[in-house]
């Protein structure tokens, strides 16, 4: 008798160990695990998923290359008052610049400090980091709203160790970028915090959209300048990704682009978190070019690229898109009007607004 109870409790005590097992790896495990495990069990399908689909005709009207070079132009003239991409050059180069918290960063020769100074007294740091051993290839990294790119150090390390050089920024009025006091007509004096406060800037001669794309520009004419690299890429997160999706589209200097958690259409947005700040629904800019031109922009030309990288379960934003079919619709425009390459990947390997290892090892591969 004892050993029939002892046998019924050993039974209980195994399908109980089942099903909390399979509680936990669902819960836990990275997403594409999870799938291989539902689709087996045959849980956890909404077979009346529907997507949402974007009619590109009614927002692109791309029919040929001069079609993208106009609308550059176009852009172009709007953020600069300029036919073509200013040729300024930084305000202030400090070679061998020490900063003690790189001083521990491997296969790093020097670091160079880049000071760019525009309208409103508003200033942009910039540090390149110039690797020891060089593959010739240059990575502009753009941080995002979380503070500057010292939160980047890890993700510049890795690039350092694979022979790439890095340019890393952060973004207005962020990190060591300062934060000026500006005197307004009828207002006063009000000083400069947050990116939403730079609509008070913009007149029909202005618009502060430069502050986030003259740094890189300045940045990029120093370095065709005074070095040698053979390739420019970027990557981005959150705001630094947002970056990434749109300032390429205006700089085919830049070859392949690789934005984090950064932009969606507007049209997509239906998320409170997902709405940005200025310079994502900047009415006067979007008007002109919205984001499916821009990806298409990005994207467009010999050997470039655009791959949107999107956290599944990221806490901050755009992590509701996996069902989005524009990357589809892209590419076929692309194919008529010449060559290109416009890709979205869906990062589940992680819980967190940031760039994974496993997307940067995804970067190196194919910026390589």
């Amino acid at each position: 008798m004892n050993n029939k109870i002892i046998i019924f409790l050993f039974i209980g005590i195994f399908f109980l160990g089942i099903f909390f097992g399979t509680q936990i790896f669902t819960n836990n495990a990275p997403q594409h695990l999870v799938n291989q495990f539902t689709s087996i069990s045959g849980s956890n399908i909404d077979e009346n998923r529907t997507e949402t689909v974007i009619d590109l005709e009614k927002f692109v009207n791309f029919k040929n290359q001069n079609d993208i070079i106009e609308k550059q132009k176009y852009m172009i003239n709007f953020i600069w008052n300029e036919d073509e991409l200013p040729k300024n050059y930084p305000e202030k180069i400090e070679k061998n610049f020490i900063d003690n918290r790189f001083e521990d960063l491997r296969n790093l020769e020097s670091i160079e400090k880049i000071t760019v100074s525009m309208e409103h007294n508003v200033k942009s740091i910039v540090y390149i980091f110039l690797a020891e051993e060089s593959n010739q290839k240059l990575i502009i990294y753009h941080q995002g709203h979380l503070g500057g790119f010292i939160n980047g150090k890890n993700t510049i390390q890795r690039f350092l160790d694979n022979g790439f050089s890095v340019a890393a920024f952060s973004m207005p009025l962020l990190g060591m970028n300062n934060q000026p006091v500006v005197d307004l007509k009828n207002i006063g004096s009000v000083k400069l915090l947050k990116h939403n406060q730079f609509i008070l800037l913009d007149t029909e001669n202005f618009s502060s959209m430069k502050f986030f794309f003259s740094p890189i520009n300045q940045t990029l004419n120093h370095l065709f300048k005074n070095h040698s690299f053979d390739e420019f890429h970027m990557i981005g997160i959150s705001g630094g990704g947002w970056a990434t999706s749109v300032y390429p589209a205006l700089d085919s200097r830049i070859t392949k682009s690789f934005s984090v958690a950064g932009s969606i259409p507007l049209s997509l947005r239906d998320e409170i978190k997902d709405t940005g700040d200025y310079e994502h629904f900047n009415s006067e800019f979007y008007t002109k070019a919205n984001y499916l031109e821009l990806y298409i922009m990005n994207s467009f030309g010999n050997e470039r690229e655009l791959i949107q990288i999107f956290n599944k379960f990221d806490p901050c934003c755009f992590s509701n898109i996996e069902d989005y079919t524009y990357a589809k619709q892209i590419n076929q425009i692309l194919s008529e009007i010449g060559t290109g390459s416009f890709k979205i990947i869906i990062d589940d390997t992680h819980h967190e607004h940031k760039i994974s290892n496993y997307i940067i090892d995804l970067i190196i591969q194919k910026s390589s």
